[in-house]
């Protein structure tokens, strides 16, 4: 047999296996391009999820850089009231007095669509500084602006002891305010709902009876 006779063949196996590596290599395009077009849409549907609007519309508030040093979010809870439902807070350093963050908070708020909410419990008794209650569609909203809690850092592993007000450098250093504002469904928050009453129409028992001088009353006399 002649080599003219042989030569058909091993071309023929180059030829396969030179279109079996354009499949693959056309494979591997398709692959990695459905890849990274899915890729793209998950991560930000996963961003989206994970991320609560409130938090987005709480960014969005027309506030002064200084009202906003510093921000801290937390959440709890199910956006679809599962359970329990979603409980939004966050907690803001603002550089410059309680009066002046909570105007500047509360003109934002007004200017978003908030209403202000006048109910029971807002604020609890006892509350010290500006603690006002709002409402918007669905949601409530309790903002709360007071002077910092500034406590000086532990020294040698000793707890950190609260200074005295007297000295005016450390009144300096604790300058600003402290804003916390939580945010429900108003389904959830328990001021949305009837609250309880003494009214006797509507107990059945009067809240303060009229009891007689003598609680044994006058004794019956015994047949004789």
């Amino acid at each position: 047999m002649s080599d003219d006779d042989d030569a058909p063949g091993p071309r023929s196996e180059l030829r396969r296996q030179s279109r079996e590596r354009r499949r693959l290599r056309a494979a591997v395009l398709v692959l990695v391009s459905v890849v990274l077009l899915g890729a793209v849409p998950l991560f930000f549907g996963i961003r989206t999820l994970s991320r609560d609007p409130v938090f987005d519309n709480l960014d969005q508030l027309n506030v002064p850089g200084w009202a906003a040093a510093k921000t801290v979010d937390d959440v709890s809870g199910s956006r679809w009231c599962l359970l329990d439902c979603r409980l939004r807070e966050r907690t803001v350093t603002s550089e410059k007095s309680p009066e002046e963050t909570a105007t500047v908070y509360e003109s934002a708020l007004r200017a978003d669509g908030w209403q202000p909410w006048k109910v029971a419990r807002c604020p609890e008794p006892g509350t010290k500084g500006s603690y006002t209650c709002w409402r918007r569609d669905e949601l409530t909203l309790d903002l709360w602006v007071r002077e910092p809690t500034c406590v000086p850092p532990p020294v040698d592993g000793e707890p950190a002891i609260v200074p005295s007000p007297e000295p005016s450098a450390a009144a300096a250093e604790c300058a600003g305010s402290l804003v916390s504002v939580k945010v429900r469904n108003a389904i959830d928050d328990e001021r949305t709902r009837p609250q309880p009453s003494t009214d006797p129409s509507l107990t059945g028992e009067d809240p303060f009876p009229t009891v007689s001088e003598d609680p044994l009353g006058e004794l019956t006399p015994s047949p004789s």
